[in-house]
């Protein structure tokens, strides 16, 4: 007896069917995480656009486990699906950066080199003179593009690899106004 994919029942069954349901997992839930990112940033017109697939895939993939319902690797497809799915959509998240970030800098060094250097990249630049636990700091605050994360990093390190630092989504910013984005060119690295 033949199937749909033109295998034999049995490999169909066991074989067919749970990497179907696995990669349709994997899709959904990545496009889900991407949703998710999509309305913390505030995106409206895309965030809908990918729930709509997001629960089309969901549907098709649970329909094919209420199918095969007697089927151990219909149900282990769907959670390993889910697990990679979440993991993938991490990455992909990751590797479009997108939005802003703002980073705050404390340091009790003197700051002046590392304001510079972060204007010579390119990065805008406020800073603040104040008194934390231990005497006199610097409060450096720098709004900057997602995807430049290592660079801004990579400067503060390199002028005080003790500095303390974190790091914010920013949800919602007027734009970056040219003369920020555009002082000098970025070095890549």
């Amino acid at each position: 007896m033949q199937t749909i994919f033109n295998v034999s029942p049995e490999v169909e069954a066991w074989l067919v069917i749970p990497a179907l349901i696995f990669f349709a997992r994997i899709l959904d839930v990545s496009i889900g995480t991407m949703r998710i990112v999509f309305i913390a940033r505030g995106a409206k017109g895309i965030a809908p656009l990918l729930g709509f697939f997001e629960v089309l895939i969901w549907l098709i993939a649970m329909g094919q486990i209420m199918q095969n319902l007697s089927n151990i690797a219909s149900y282990l497809a769907w959670a390993s699906g889910f697990a990679v799915g979440n993991y993938v959509g991490l990455i992909i998240e990751e590797k479009l950066a997108i939005g802003n970030l703002l980073v705050r800098v404390i340091t009790a060094k003197p700051a002046h080199e590392l304001i510079e250097s972060l204007k010579k990249a390119g990065f805008g630049v406020t800073s603040v003179d104040a008194f934390g636990a231990q005497g006199p700091v610097n409060i450096i605050f720098t709004l900057f593009k997602r995807k430049d994360l290592e660079q801004v990093l990579s400067i503060v390190k390199a002028h005080n690899p003790n500095a303390f630092y974190t790091i914010e989504n920013v949800r919602y910013s007027s734009e970056l106004p040219a003369s920020v984005t555009k002082l000098a060119p970025r070095v890549r690295k």
